[in-house]
């Protein structure tokens, strides 16, 4: 019996060893060539989003400004009229400049350019040769996976929700993005 216990123990401990605490931050990738991170990105999957409510083949592009800014635009098809496209315009800030993988991001008109009401884009993941980024916020309210292609291989979608997992975020949240 004794044994058994102090299995159980052992076993629970090594259980809650692998939960992350809800004030525990997550970690980011330990650097970002932000250069490399420019151009298109797709979105595969993500946490529901009341900004990207109704949204169809939702994709973003980033590019560097001179003045270190990045500027960006989400599009997506509107999902009750794949005919009309639904764009968003902001500006990104580095917020971390010694692993560029914390940003602020606002799509707040006038006001972005100050990095005013800008929300954390965090990049949690990040493929060696830039082909995927899982990025979510340090609440764990928001959460995208995103591809440079249109599709992602599964076993790196799984890994990614691996990934997910292990930084606190509830994958049950998680929705498979709509293409078209």
């Amino acid at each position: 019996m004794k044994l058994f216990l102090n299995l159980f123990i052992l076993s629970f401990g090594i259980l809650l060893s692998g939960v992350v605490s809800a004030n525990q931050l997550p970690t980011t990738v330990n650097y970002v060539d932000i250069e490399k991170y420019m151009g298109t990105w797709y979105e595969i999957a993500k946490f529901p989003t009341w900004f990207q409510k109704d949204c169809l083949a939702t994709n973003a592009t980033y590019a560097l400004q001179s003045n270190g800014s990045v500027w960006v635009k989400n599009k997506c098809q509107d999902i009750n009229d794949p005919s009309r496209i639904r764009e968003a315009n902001g500006t990104a800030f580095v917020s971390d400049k010694i692993t560029n993988a914390k940003l602020k991001v606002s799509f707040v008109p006038i006001l972005q350019r100050f990095g005013w009401f800008a929300g954390d884009y965090w990049i949690l993941a990040l493929a060696d040769d830039y082909s995927y980024a899982l990025v979510g916020s340090p609440d764990r309210k928001f959460l995208w996976f995103l591809s440079r292609t249109k599709e992602m291989d599964q076993l790196i979608f799984e890994n990614l929700k691996d990934i997910a997992i292990n930084q606190g975020y509830d994958i049950s949240r998680l929705t498979i993005s709509p293409s078209n």
